[in-house]
């Protein structure tokens, strides 16, 4: 039987032997390719690019090497690339100015349900004092309480950031128990609360110092928020606000 089998194999490649049989197979799928990859060009209204492109320099720039920028420069840098992207920034003195600026802006606004994450510094902020007429709910505060529904239905968020990035006008914010995602991402309008210091000038020492903590004191998540949720279909139709709050105040302090 097992003779029978490999005549009947040979048999369907004719006269083939085998490496002319997968030079055949190998021409046909690049052909193929071919086809495909021409469609593609034709409907993007584009030349293919068949030889790659020359790469006169490796590794980083000089420039890029840099890390001295000054506080001022980062938060120059910071709220011209936030600006850019649909952000709303605001350099504020002190706490009691983001207490007054959170404030000023839910009255404007109208809020009426606003959630921040448990943290020290937030709740030194006294907006349940401040907005009598807001519920003011802190993540986690209630463990009966379903916080994502919370979160959902706030006008405000309130977070605090853990690093924030002047190269490419990210924010950096960590989740935990105290400090849920659902913050960050489900409210309408979402305030970062920023001290100046915690400004980098670049990705990679936020990155590095993650890495140096090692995996343990990893936290459950980081997040990079860099403006107002913006979302694109393949007509490049751009949407705002759909898959995250719509409007995004960095409150730099300090």
């Amino acid at each position: 039987m097992r003779s029978g089998a490999d005549k009947s194999s040979g048999g369907s490649q004719g006269d083939e032997s085998r490496e002319q049989w997968l030079a055949r197979l190998a021409e046909q799928s690049r052909q193929k390719q071919e086809r495909f990859m021409n469609n593609i060009s034709e409907r993007l209204r584009h030349p293919r690019m068949t030889t790659a492109p020359k790469h006169p320099y490796r590794g980083a720039p000089d420039f890029w090497r840099e890390l001295d920028w000054t506080t001022e420069q980062k938060i120059d840098a910071f709220s011209d690339n936030w600006l850019s992207v649909g952000g709303h920034v605001a350099k504020l003195g002190s706490m009691d100015e983001v207490s007054a600026f959170i404030t000023a802006k839910a009255e404007e606004m109208g809020a009426k349900f606003l959630v921040r994450q448990d943290d020290p510094t937030l709740a030194g902020l006294g907006l349940e004092e401040a907005l009598p007429d807001v519920q003011v709910s802190v993540w986690n505060s209630d463990e009966h309480q379903p916080w994502k529904a919370r979160a959902a239905e706030a006008d405000f968020g309130v977070v605090q950031a853990d690093h924030a990035v002047a190269y490419t006008g990210s924010v950096v914010v960590t989740s935990s128990k105290e400090k849920g995602r659902s913050v960050s991402l489900l409210p309408t309008v979402l305030f970062i609360v920023i001290p100046a210091e915690r400004l980098k000038t670049r990705l990679g020492e936020v990155l590095i110092g993650l890495d140096e903590a090692g995996r343990e004191a990893l936290p459950a998540g980081v997040h990079f928020i860099t403006g107002p949720s913006r979302s694109s279909d393949i007509e490049n139709d751009l949407t705002i606000g759909v898959h995250g709050p719509g409007v995004v105040y960095a409150l730099i302090v300090g």
